[in-house]
């Protein structure tokens, strides 16, 4: 588990394809640090298993599944990820409870500075529409954020200067894909009504049947 606060912004060093499978290796100062292999490290919002861990970089296997599933089957040398050690009983919950488990792709629209603000707009494909709400949280690129702005295909998502400086964010391009995942609050709270409000239509009515309300 991770709190989508980013720690560092790492480089890609090497990409070796191993099959439809491969193997990243990453370069990294702070992450390293206290990580033994077999212990998660959060890549742009993927939980990774980190393995042959030096003074200065991991390397991870990354799944055909999660190539195609996330960004990182676009990842090449020299590629910024943002990286993130996963909690301990005494962290901080400073973002929001991010698992590192992407549930879509979507696509970096475009970023607009307002004094030392960034306002940043994201695409988003339909299966995340019914997760994202004015005001709740979001995991982009493995970012903890909060929507700012919602319409039918986009959000937007107001950034800090830091974040902004020590993210991926600054790098991304309109069109770029970017690795979304939803509050996981968000589906079990959707599960649970489904229990309960099986092939219906959800209304107050219904919620307030189901013992919601």
């Amino acid at each position: 588990m991770f709190t989508g606060l980013i720690e560092e912004l790492g480089r890609v060093r090497t990409v070796e394809r191993k099959g439809e499978n491969a193997r990243i290796v990453i370069e990294a100062n702070t992450v390293v640090e206290g990580t033994a292999s077999g212990d998660s490290i959060s890549v742009n919002g993927v939980c990774l298993t980190a393995l042959d861990i030096g003074k200065d970089s991991f390397a991870a296997d990354v799944s055909r599944e999660t190539l195609v599933r996330s960004t990182l089957g676009g990842l090449a040398p020299g590629s910024a990820v943002n990286l993130e050690r996963a909690v301990t009983p005494s962290t901080r919950l400073g973002g929001h409870i991010v698992q590192g488990h992407v549930d879509a792709r979507g696509a970096f629209l475009g970023a607009e500075k307002i004094d030392d603000f960034w306002t940043v707009r994201i695409g988003f494909p339909p299966e995340m529409a019914q997760y994202l709400v004015f005001k709740g949280s979001v995991a982009v690129e493995g970012i903890s954020l909060t929507v700012a702005s919602l319409a039918d295909a986009h959000f937007e998502i107001a950034v800090i200067p830091k974040t902004w400086q020590f993210t991926n964010l600054s790098s991304l391009k309109p069109g770029d894909p970017v690795n979304l995942e939803a509050d996981v609050i968000a589906k079990y709270v959707e599960r649970m009504i489904q229990a309960r409000v099986p092939d219906s239509r959800i209304t107050m009515e219904t919620l307030e049947k189901a013992g919601f309300v």
